[in-house]
């Protein structure tokens, strides 16, 4: 079946800078970026639930006609009860998105101007599809005009969709974000699903929640996401699978086992440097990745498959790191490691993986025995520069993995008969002969520029410089921790 996430891309961009574009009636009223997208996305959302026949699901007087039959006089007081009332509907999911809803608007005619330029926008031009990609669309414009905050950590949509292919979600896949961020690897999920299930139609409402399971713990982020999730059809009425919480704590532990987990989780360290508030996770540290990625492998069912999103000093972390690494690795089958170009997440010197792992089932998956690295950082894709991840890079890389998600046997036969220079097989005893130090890098012929690169030093000092910082971090937690 076609893959429509190119189409629908190309279709709302236009839409996309359009909608954007109003944020000059807000930057004129004091809003900043991120109050703009949360202000805009609780009008959009009352609009789009109107294009998309789905606004019977909220209150009577809290539609769409509410606003825009309002008189000028009395806008801004009609827009703030509204928000109330839909913090207080019957609708589970409904009464969340707008329990921490507030407008930072303080000028009726600025809301007037929003409530027209949105009313009047040629909506009937986009497919059902595409309304829904349309507000995916404005979260990825707010990451990109801010790589801060809300942006910090917000995974591109080329990098998402192409995971998802890899990971062929299914009807009978229960699915996991733990750190959900606003739903985008939930929603690629769902529309993988949509695209290439004959039975998507006959899922009742009632089993959605069954399916998509999630954390995020910022309460803007939380809405949004909810938000993206209603306006694709992802969530119901009564149960929601996306919590408000902290994975770290109870909220993570109480989620039901997954068979797929997609996930970027946070980088850095636990606020005020403490450890989570779980006692589950094998080995306690204040590195929130590190916790992470304990928490995907216990959350897993046996068999379940998983896609993380890590930085590198994850693989080359010395102590808990280490321990972390080898728990995986005899935990899971970690079959593959996808190497990505810098400057994807926040800043050019973050440098980060992508780990594909299967969880032991006591039959077919025991462990890692090979662990397959594909490099899009390498000199035969621009390295340094955040734009080789393209499409064709992308695809590249899922024709090189194959039509396995979990790579068994016939996949890695396949995959040696058409081993590229973007492809290098290492067998668990030659990790383990590296002290089961995950910074792999595919090996090729030195030439004159390769020996004089200052970027290779460069790399090899902030190694040097991670594995410092770790051991000053398990102090740190030792010395916290106390006393055995």
């Amino acid at each position: 079946m076609k893959d429509r996430t190119s189409t629908l891309r190309a279709e709302t961009r236009d839409s996309v800078n359009k909608v954007w574009a109003l944020c000059n009636a807000l930057k004129d009223d004091g809003v900043t970026f991120h109050q703009y997208l949360v202000e805009l996305s609780y009008l959009l959302f009352l609009k789009l639930a109107a294009e998309l026949k789905v606004e019977h699901k909220l209150p009577q007087g809290c539609r769409w006609t509410a606003l825009t039959e309002c008189p000028e006089n009395i806008l801004l007081e009609r827009y703030g009860g509204l928000l109330r009332s839909l913090a207080t509907s019957d609708s589970e999911v409904v009464s969340r998105i707008f329990s921490q809803s507030r407008t930072s608007i303080k000028k009726a005619k600025t809301l007037r101007v929003l409530v027209q330029s949105i009313d009047r926008f040629a909506w009937y031009e986009i497919s059902r599809e595409g309304l829904g990609d349309l507000y995916e669309g404005l979260l990825e414009k707010n990451a990109n005009e801010k790589r801060s905050g809300a942006g910090q950590y917000f995974t591109p949509r080329l990098l998402i969709d192409s995971i998802v292919r890899v990971m062929k979600p299914s009807l009978g896949d229960v699915i996991q974000d733990p750190a959900a961020g606003t739903a985008g690897f939930l929603v690629s999920a769902g529309n993988y699903i949509r695209a290439n299930s004959d039975t998507w139609s006959d899922v009742a409402e009632k089993e959605l929640s069954a399916i998509f399971h999630g954390v995020e713990h910022v309460d803007d982020t939380y809405s949004l996401a909810l938000m993206n999730l209603f306006l694709h059809g992802l969530v119901n009425d009564d149960a929601v699978g996306l919590v408000y919480g902290d994975t770290l704590s109870s909220a993570g532990k109480d989620l039901p086992p997954a068979t797929l987990i997609l996930s970027n989780p946070p980088f850095g360290t636990k606020r005020g440097g403490g450890l989570p508030d779980r006692d589950d996770l094998p080995f306690p540290t204040s590195n929130k990745q590190l916790c992470f990625v304990q928490h995907i492998i216990s959350a897993l069912a046996p068999g379940g498959r998983a896609a993380i999103v890590v930085p590198d000093n994850v693989l080359y972390e010395e102590t808990v790191g280490l321990n972390v690494r080898r728990y995986m690795m005899d935990s899971c089958d970690l079959h593959t490691m996808l190497r990505l170009p810098p400057g994807l997440f926040y800043a050019a010197s973050v440098k980060t993986h992508v780990l594909f792992i299967t969880k032991n089932d006591g039959d077919s998956f025991q462990g890692t025995k090979e662990l397959w690295l594909y490099d899009l950082r390498g000199k035969g894709h621009g390295r340094s520069k955040s734009e080789s991840l393209t499409e064709e890079t992308l695809r590249a890389f899922e024709h090189a993995y194959g039509h396995d998600p979990n790579v068994g046997r016939e996949a890695r036969r396949t995959r040696r008969e058409s081993l590229s220079d973007s492809y290098q097989v290492f067998s668990r005893a030659e990790i383990r002969e590296r002290g089961d130090n995950l910074a792999l890098s595919i090996e090729v012929e030195p030439t004159a520029e390769s020996q004089e690169d200052p970027e290779e030093a460069l790399l090899l000092l902030e190694k040097s410089l991670e594995r410092s910082m770790s051991a000053l971090r398990e102090l740190s937690d030792m010395v916290r921790r106390g006393p055995a």
